[in-house]
C-alpha cells in the first residue's frame, strides 16, 4: 500500500528534546518508525532505536544547542521538525517544601522549573528554529500540558493529605506551561511568512504507574475514565509535523480525552 503523501514524514530530520523520557522516547522511536531521521537531545545519552541518534544536551545550554546542531547540520541537514519534550515538574519524592503551601514554595524549585520548560524551548525554537526560518520551512511543536490551561485539581491528591502528609500541586510547572502556550503564538506569528508553523501540543496526564489513589481519582474526574497512554500522544505530533497540517499554526492541539471540556 502506498503511504499517504499528507503524512509522509520519510526522510525528513526531527529534533526531540527530552527524547530519552517517557515520552520522548515514544516521540523518537515513532517518528524514526515513519522514516525520519530522529536526533534525541537529553541530559544524558543511551540505547536508542534505529534511526535515532542520542546526543547530549543541556537544553538550558544555548552554546550546548549550536554544537549538537551543528553535528546533526553536517550529518543530515537542516532539521525540519522540533519537537520541543523536555520538562521538569516536582518528582513524587521531591522535598516537603517543594509540595507545601504557595506561600513557601522556594524560589529557587520555580526557577529550576522555569529554566527548563520556558527557557529551554525558547533557546531552541532561537538556535533550531532560527536555522529552520533561514531553511524557509518547518515545524516546531511545544508541548504543554492541561496544568497550563487549567489549575491543578488539588482534590486528586487528597489521598496524601488524609495519610497525614501536607501534599500541594506546585505552582511553578502550572506557570511554565501556561508561558509555552504564548512562546508558541508569538513566535506563529513571527515566522508565518517564513513557512515555519508552531503549535502546541497540550496533554492530559500520563499514566507511568502512579499510586491507584490518585489514578482512581483521576480517573473519576477524566470523561474518558482513564489517563493517557504515552503513545497516544504521537499521531498528533505525527500531524503536526507532517503536510497533513500545512495551514495549522499557532494553534492548541489539546489530547485530553476531554478532561478541559467541562
Amino acid at each position: 500500500m502506498t503511504a499517504d503523501p499528507l503524512f509522509d514524514l520519510s526522510g525528513r530530520v526531527a529534533v526531540v528534546t527530552g527524547g530519552m523520557g517517557q515520552l520522548g522516547s515514544v516521540y523518537a522511536s515513532g517518528l524514526a518508525e515513519r522514516g525520519m531521521r530522529v536526533a534525541s537531545l537529553d541530559l544524558v545519552s543511551g540505547d536508542t532505536p534505529d534511526g535515532v541518534r542520542a546526543f547530549a544536551c543541556d537544553v538550558t545550554d544555548r552554546a550546548a544547542i549550536v554544537n549538537v546542531l551543528a553535528e546533526i547540520a553536517a550529518e543530515w541537514g537542516t532539521p525540519h521538525l522540533l519537537v520541543n519534550n523536555a520538562g521538569l515538574d516536582s518528582p513524587p519524592d521531591a522535598p516537603a517544601e517543594e509540595v507545601g503551601p504557595f506561600e513557601t514554595y522556594p524560589e529557587s524549585s520555580f526557577d529550576a522549573v522555569l529554566d527548563v520548560n520556558v527557557k529551554g524551548a525558547f533557546l531552541c525554537c532561537q538556535v533550531i528554529g532560527g536555522a529552520m526560518a533561514r531553511a524557509g520551512r518547518g515545524s516546531i511543536v511545544n508541548v504543554s500540558s492541561i496544568y497550563g490551561l487549567l489549575s491543578p485539581v488539588q482534590d486528586l491528591y487528597a489521598f496524601r493529605r488524609e495519610r497525614g502528609e501536607t501534599f500541594v500541586k506546585p505552582v511553578a510547572y502550572s506557570v511554565s506551561k501556561s508561558a509555552v502556550l504564548n512562546l508558541t503564538r508569538y513566535l506563529a506569528t513571527y515566522w508565518a511568512g517564513v513557512g515555519v508553523r508552531v503549535n502546541t501540543l497540550t496533554l492530559a496526564g500520563v499514566w507511568n504507574d502512579q499510586p491507584p489513589e490518585f489514578l482512581e481519582a483521576y480517573s473519576a474526574r477524566a470523561p474518558m475514565g482513564r489517563m493517557l497512554r504515552a503513545e497516544e500522544a504521537l499521531g498528533a505530533v505525527v500531524f503536526l509535523a507532517s503536510d497533513g497540517s500545512s495551514y495549522v499554526t499557532g494553534s492548541n492541539v489539546v489530547v485530553d480525552g476531554g478532561w478541559s471540556a467541562w
